[in-house]
């Protein structure tokens, strides 16, 4: 984890080439203090690495993102709000590594949706 004790992992199923995880982001966490005090907001680069070290705990590889697209950030996700998120994502490989298209939510609310490319390290 690359920014430690920044999220806890609840829940992965995986069934072939789809997963879900649940995780909860930790409020408390140092990078809120700066972004932002009293309105805290999860940042989107965070949200990729979390995304990211999902996808190599569910292929059991190393992995680099090579690029990205169709990135929407729909909602904010303010943890002291709603900390608890459902990440789905759409894992396929391809010739270098992989390409996972994820949607995250919250509730009813889709936060992010995006598509990353990643080759294997």
């Amino acid at each position: 984890m690359l920014l430690k004790d920044f999220y806890k992992l609840n829940d992965l199923a995986v069934s072939e080439n789809l997963a879900t995880a649940k995780i909860t982001i930790n409020k408390d966490h140092e990078v809120f203090k700066g972004h932002f005090p009293g309105n805290p907001v999860t940042p989107g680069v965070c949200m990729m690495q979390i995304i990211k070290e999902l996808t190599e705990q569910i292929v059991d590889r190393k992995l680099f993102m090579e690029s990205s697209s169709n990135v929407k950030f729909m909602a904010i996700i303010n943890p002291e709000e709603t900390p608890d998120l459902i990440l789905e994502l759409d894992i396929t490989e391809t010739e270098t590594g992989y390409k996972v298209k994820n949607n995250t939510s919250f509730g009813d609310t889709v936060a992010l949706k995006l598509t990353n490319n990643y080759i294997v390290k």
